[in-house]
This record gives structure tokens, sequence and C-alpha cells, in this order.
């Protein structure tokens, strides 16, 4: 009785094994795209920068930078539009480096070294030629000056719009205009430094 009821019950369970096994091999994996974009441009900073810290010896006069020059590349994974039919999302992080330049003989240069993460919005789909864009950004921002022991570390928040040129196959180059704005502490002193910049950028992605 007991073999009548054992022997149905093992050829049920390879049935099944077999089927999951079928399932496995008749499944596709499907691999998240990814890409990769460097850019260079140019930045205007709106609030120029007063130094760092708050002693004379070390700052003299206010420091003015507020024209400068960024490169930036970053590492994305498409979220969503895997099918063609919809726009894509990309989710990427970002590694950038900004230097600003000193207005004046008595100013100091400035350099910002940015990392975080970026959102980009693609607004038409990937057969089309022109690709229209929007994202937003967080950063982490690193900012030293000329003549200062040490630096800052403050936030950045960044939104952007562009156009993506296709060329051929999946590379694309782009430009874009990009607003952001940053806060940092400064040394020995109560208030924080803010800047405002604005940046136009071209750079390819592939």
């Amino acid at each position: 009785m007991i073999t009548k009821k054992i022997i149905p019950l093992i050829i049920s369970l390879a049935i099944i094994s077999i089927s999951d096994i079928q399932a496995q091999k008749d499944s596709v994996l499907q691999k998240v795209p990814h890409q990769i974009s460097v850019e260079f441009g140019y930045r205007y900073s709106f609030y120029p920068n007063t130094g760092l810290t708050t002693d004379a010896t070390l700052t003299g006069l206010p420091n003015h930078a507020s024209n400068g020059v960024g490169i930036l590349a970053d590492y994305g994974w498409q979220l969503t539009g895997l099918d063609g039919k919809k726009p894509a999302i990309y989710l990427t992080v970002p590694l950038g480096y900004t230097m600003l330049f000193p207005d004046d003989p008595q100013s100091k240069r400035i350099g910002m070294l940015n990392y975080g993460w970026t959102v980009r919005h693609e607004l038409a789909t990937k057969d089309k030629k022109l690709i229209p864009f929007i994202g937003y950004g967080l950063f982490l921002s690193n900012l030293s000056e000329d003549g200062v022991v040490g630096s800052v570390t403050g936030h950045q928040t960044q939104f952007e719009g562009g156009v993506n040129f296709k060329m051929t196959g999946s590379i694309f180059y782009f430009a874009k205009l990009q607003a952001s704005y940053s806060s940092y502490p400064k040394l020995g002193y109560s208030k924080s430094l803010h800047f405002m910049y604005a940046d136009l950028r071209i750079g390819i992605r592939f």
C-alpha cells in the first residue's frame, strides 16, 4: 500500500521538476541597460565667494571667483522604457570637478569636487533623432580655495534640461543647461556660504 502511494508522488514530483527546468530554459533574462556620459562646459556663479574663513591673514580681501569650467562623468542605469515604447528614465551616479577662476588679482581660485546621484527623464523614445530630457540631482560638494588649508563639504541641488542628438548605434551627443544651488559651512563663522550656479554643458553618451 505504501509503495502504491509513493510511486505516484515520485512521478508527480519528477514531472514538476522537469517542467520547472524547461520553464527556466525558456525564460529570457534581460540585462538592465546602462549608459555612460561624459560632459564638459562653462559655469557662472551668481553669488561670488567671500572666503572660506573670517581670518584676514588667510583671506585678505573678499574672494571673487565667478567664472569657470567643469568636467563630469556618470554611470547610469535605465529604469523604464526597456521595451522602447516609452521614454527612458535613468538613475545615474556622477563624479565631477569644477574650477572657478579669480575675477581680479587679489582673489583666489576655487575648486569643487562633486559626487552624488541624478535622475534623468527622457521625453521621447530612443527611435527619435532628437530626444529632449529633464533631470535633477543631489550632490555632496567638497570646496577648496587656493591659499587656505583644508576644505569644506556642503550640499548641491541641481536641475537641468537639454537635448540628446542621436548619432550611430547607441552613441548620443548632448547639450544642456543646468541651474544649481549650493551651501557650505564657513570656517570660523556661524553663517554658511551660498552659491547659485548656471552651467552650459556639452557631452557624449554611450
